[in-house]
């Protein structure tokens, strides 16, 4: 079966297309009872509207572009479901393309987005380090998870200092306070964020970090399992670890455990992400923070649909993170 025409839907219901196109569109010039006839019928014979001709006759395609460098998917699933709850009512498809990190790539998917025809973009940062503006590509564009190093856009993103507050906080509400950190490389700003955010907190208890610094390394397990290693033997009491992500806490189990320090009675352990595969199987489960994604694809599609609208945004939203609590503390 080809695909079904405004004519064909109006030659089957025998009405004109005038009538069809105006029931279609909720048009008051058309009775209640004609639109819900033609919007049936419409359904039962799988009539769907020319996204071309839609185009000219509104200037709208009810698509938007997602541009992610997460392969895996555990930052571009979740800010697509919030990008696809905040436009479900309105009837818009999200188009996930993965640029892999790849500005060639990148610059690729973008052109053919665009040659689709979209009504805006989310670009979807690979780190919360600010991201390089996209400048003008003839359609709205929100930056979300890393802002966009113009201040002249509009950026969504997770509020990392808030949240490692919140970590300590947690850490010393326990009475904790041989607080050690190990976290990512010094060249990502989410490395430098947490760990000035977890560093004041502790000043302003009148503590430091356990070992006197942070421990800087890799986002991985390994480095979990090293940097928590080399933080024992420099304070064999240590009582807490905050970790900056929720791979190197996966490791810093580990190791407590070879150590034969019971968690959380003997040192309590705290992530960072939520990445739920890793925090909730690890063993205890880990307490962590979590940085909303959802929310932020929620937020950043509530913005560019405001941007598509014709409002004016500018600047930097940044969204609260929650800390998940599970049997690490």
């Amino acid at each position: 079966m080809g695909r079904i025409r405004l004519v064909d839907l109006a030659e089957d219901l025998r009405v004109s297309v005038s009538t069809v196109s105006k029931a279609l569109a909720g048009s008051p010039e058309i009775s209640p009872e004609t639109r819900a006839r033609v919007r049936s019928r419409a359904g039962e014979l799988g009539y769907r509207p020319n996204g071309a001709a839609r185009r000219l006759r509104t200037g709208t395609t009810r698509a938007i572009g997602l541009v992610s460098h997460d392969s895996i998917g555990w930052q571009s699933l979740p800010v697509l479901l919030g990008a696809e709850e905040a436009f479900g009512s309105e009837e818009t498809a999200v188009l996930l393309s993965d640029g892999r990190g790849d500005p060639v790539r990148t610059r690729h998917h973008i052109r053919t987005l665009l040659d689709h025809g979209i009504d805006g973009l989310i670009s979807l940062a690979h780190s919360t380090d600010d991201q390089a503006s996209l400048g003008a590509l003839g359609v709205p564009v929100v930056y979300a998870y890393g802002a966009s190093d113009c201040e002249t856009d509009h950026s969504v993103v997770p509020d990392e200092a808030k949240g490692a507050r919140e970590a300590v906080n947690l850490l010393i509400s326990l009475g904790r306070r041989r607080i050690g950190h190990v976290s990512g490389p010094d060249a990502f700003a989410a490395t430098r964020r947490r760990a000035r955010a977890a560093g004041e907190v502790l000043h302003s208890h009148g503590l430091e970090f356990a070992g006197g610094r942070s421990l800087l390394g890799d986002w991985t397990e390994q480095w979990g399992r090293a940097g928590t290693e080399a933080l024992l033997e420099a304070v064999p009491d240590l009582d807490a670890l905050f970790c900056g992500s929720d791979a190197i806490a996966r490791g810093a189990l580990d190791m407590l455990a070879r150590h034969g320090r019971a968690v959380p009675s003997d040192v309590a352990v705290v992530g960072y992400d939520n990445w739920e595969s890793l925090a909730a199987g690890s063993e205890p489960a880990l307490t962590t923070v979590d940085m909303n994604l959802r929310e932020v694809g929620r937020v950043a599609a509530e913005g560019l649909a405001r941007l598509i609208s014709g409002e004016e945004l500018h600047g930097v939203v940044r969204l609260d993170s929650a800390l998940v609590i599970r049997r690490s503390t």
